[in-house]
């Protein structure tokens, strides 16, 4: 519109004088509003590629949490785990340049505090691009991550107990948590926690396409350094299924893919069996190295946490930096 109204002004001066006033400042005149004409043409044409690529900060904001699917957080639970396959899925391959199956991250569980064992193919694939699992096992080292998909007024509580307890950890978050809920997420940066990248709208990445896998990264951490001035380094991809593709994109982008080594079935918020319940399942599973997985969502996850850390502690393990693990 703005396009058509200088247009007609322009042609309404031109009518105005006659074919043989060559007043300069006529010339001018026309020249100037030649030149804004062009110049809102072009900012038009750009606008309308940024809103097509680059939608919003790759739709950060264009999606709430309640519009996110987080029925199935994690795909392949330990006890699922057949140690002679890579527990794939089937689906169509739209990359000619990786192996694109679909694999669920699962580990089996070992007793008496020793790391669980990981499909020997996978953790290869891993290796190759970069990503991780689990921290030195030669050290009574161990690392607490948090998935952040949604708030469910338990994150605040988490940050104190880890500040009283002197832990620092990750919390992996979507488009929608930065959204709207920026000021437990600057409590995260402001007291020394890592920020990592949970994709804008949680999807399965090895069931989207290329362009798709880089907006999902690429938009939330536009997004995050718009806000605090800095890049996300860590990647934890929803459901913790992945391709051989989607680790090769995310390495391209500079992220490391940040799985774990233990987790379970807590991201269900109907389904609470205590705070005793959860310290117990995280205690008799803690092993060197161990990168543990809790969802911000439980209920019992918080009210366990402080006598986690006391109780890991009391058994000889501290809390070690995730920019440590190689």
């Amino acid at each position: 519109m703005q396009i058509i109204s200088i247009f007609k002004v322009v042609k309404g001066l031109i009518r105005e004088f006659p074919r043989r006033t060559t007043s300069l400042f006529a010339i001018s005149i026309i020249s100037i509003l030649t030149i804004l004409m062009i110049t809102l043409f072009i900012s038009s044409f750009n606008k309308k590629i940024d809103k097509d690529v680059l939608s919003d900060l790759g739709g950060v904001f264009s999606v709430t949490e309640k519009e996110l699917d987080f029925r199935h957080e994690i795909s392949a639970m330990e006890e699922s785990v057949n140690l002679e396959s890579n527990q794939s899925l089937n689906k169509e391959n739209n990359s000619v340049l990786y192996d694109d199956t679909l694999i669920g991250w699962g580990l089996k569980r070992n007793k008496n505090n020793q790391p669980p064992e990981a499909v020997a193919t996978n953790v290869t694939l891993l290796q190759k691009y970069g990503g991780f699992y689990i921290g030195d096992t030669s050290k009574k080292e161990i690392y607490l991550t948090f998935d952040e998909g949604y708030e469910n007024g338990y994150t605040a509580k988490i940050l104190d107990v880890l500040g009283q307890n002197r832990v620092k950890g990750v919390f992996f978050i979507t488009g929608p948590y930065l959204n709207e809920h920026q000021d437990l997420v600057r409590r995260m940066v402001e007291e020394g926690h890592e920020v990592g990248n949970h994709t804008v709208k949680h999807p399965s990445l090895p069931t989207v396409n290329d362009a798709r896998v880089e907006e999902e990264l690429l938009g939330l951490d536009r997004a995050f350094y718009e806000k605090f001035g800095k890049h996300m380094k860590y990647l934890r991809p929803p459901k913790g299924e992945f391709s051989e593709r989607t680790l090769a994109i995310s390495q391209k982008l500079g992220y490391r893919n940040a799985f774990w080594s233990f987790a379970y079935d807590d991201w269900y918020v109907d389904r609470s069996s205590g705070a005793d319940f959860a310290y117990n399942k995280v205690m008799e599973n803690l092993h060197n190295g161990g990168v543990i997985l809790l969802h911000a969502v439980s209920k019992d996850n918080v009210e366990a946490l402080d006598s986690i850390i006391k109780g890991a502690r009391e058994k000889g393990y501290e809390f070690g930096n995730i920019d440590n693990i190689k």
